[in-house]
């Protein structure tokens, strides 16, 4: 069971694998520069399906927010009012040997969003969706017999689009800002490294950290480089149903180019993250957790979630 739970290890880092949105930064500490990488010392395959629900309700600018009813319009500058995220993802995780592993992450994003742009006074929403980025990751965990030291490294690539445009309202036909579309245009290069060990008793800890950073870029946009730190903590006393408790931390750099909004984009969000995975057979679990904010800061102007839902399935083979 160990090894299951070192797979599980990561589980509720499962959201999305969005970009850090120009004018509605996600916030999420569990994008796909952290998402779970299946840390099974278990050679053989893996396969994962997961739901992410991610809505952006709260107007905010630095670490307070901002009151959409004493803004009169029309305004000097664009006012969010929602963005809604929802995402499929599959995951393929394989290890050749009990040192080596792959992890293969292919996202399904729909985003509606609505906003009102700078010197409008009604809503213009768009609906985008389609095949997000791809992240392929491998991963070395031979440092030490139980394991559990590893270092991660990987390619995000340009597989989403981003040209979609606004459905309705003044800005209908525009398109999108870069950092709302599905795809970021840019291939990033992914480091991290995780560690995991016993506290006391029953009671498993963990860490890991990982940076995305940009390398090939396309269309004057540049995504801000992004840090995803990790800590938590489960009781592995019962076999089928396993507590975590998460702390999750992420800092995104402003976004660049012509195309970017580098004002409202960029920040700092922590979460504490509450959740659990079920053991329903030797091949077959479940997951699902809750994200919580307990701290967000971001530049300028930018949407934030209330909470963040993630819900899965996995099977060995």
């Amino acid at each position: 069971m160990k090894s299951t739970y070192r797979f599980v290890l990561c589980s509720a880092l499962v959201c999305a694998p969005m970009p850090a949105l120009a004018c509605s930064s996600c916030g999420c500490t569990l994008s796909g520069d952290s998402d779970s990488q299946g840390f099974s010392a278990q050679p053989g395959l893996r396969l994962e399906l997961r739901y992410d629900y991610l809505s952006q309700s709260q107007l905010r600018s630095g670490s307070g927010t901002v009151m959409r009813s004493a803004i009169a319009f029309p305004a000097e500058r664009e006012i969010e009012q929602g963005t809604v995220n929802r995402t499929g993802t599959l995951s393929l995780d394989y290890n050749p040997n009990a040192d080596w592993g792959v992890n293969l992450q292919l996202p399904y994003l729909h985003r509606a969003h609505d906003t009102i742009a700078q010197g409008d006074t009604e809503i213009s929403s768009s609906s985008s969706q389609g095949i997000g980025d791809v992240r392929l990751i491998g991963r070395y965990q031979g440092f030490t017999a139980a394991r559990n030291v590893g270092l991660q490294f990987g390619l995000k690539f340009p597989t989403g689009r981003y040209d979609q445009s606004f459905k309705s309202g003044p800005q209908q036909g525009q398109i999108l800002d870069r950092g709302l579309q599905v795809g970021s245009g840019s291939t990033d290069l992914l480091l991290g490294g995780f560690f995991s060990g016993n506290l006391t008793g029953d009671l498993d800890y963990f860490t890991q950290a990982m940076v995305a950073l940009p390398l090939r870029t396309a269309d004057n946009f540049r995504p801000g480089k992004a840090l995803n730190v990790n800590l938590g903590a489960r009781y592995v006393a019962n076999a089928t149903f396993t507590p975590e408790l998460q702390l999750n931390a992420r800092t995104v750099w402003r976004d660049s180019g012509d195309q970017a909004d580098a004002d409202n984009s960029g920040g700092t969000s922590v979460y504490l993250t509450p959740g659990a995975t079920v053991v329903l057979s030797d091949t077959l679990n479940l997951f699902g957790f809750v994200q919580l904010p307990v701290y967000q800061r971001v530049n300028g102007y930018q949407l934030a979630p209330k909470f963040i839902v993630s819900i899965g399935v996995r099977y060995a083979f």
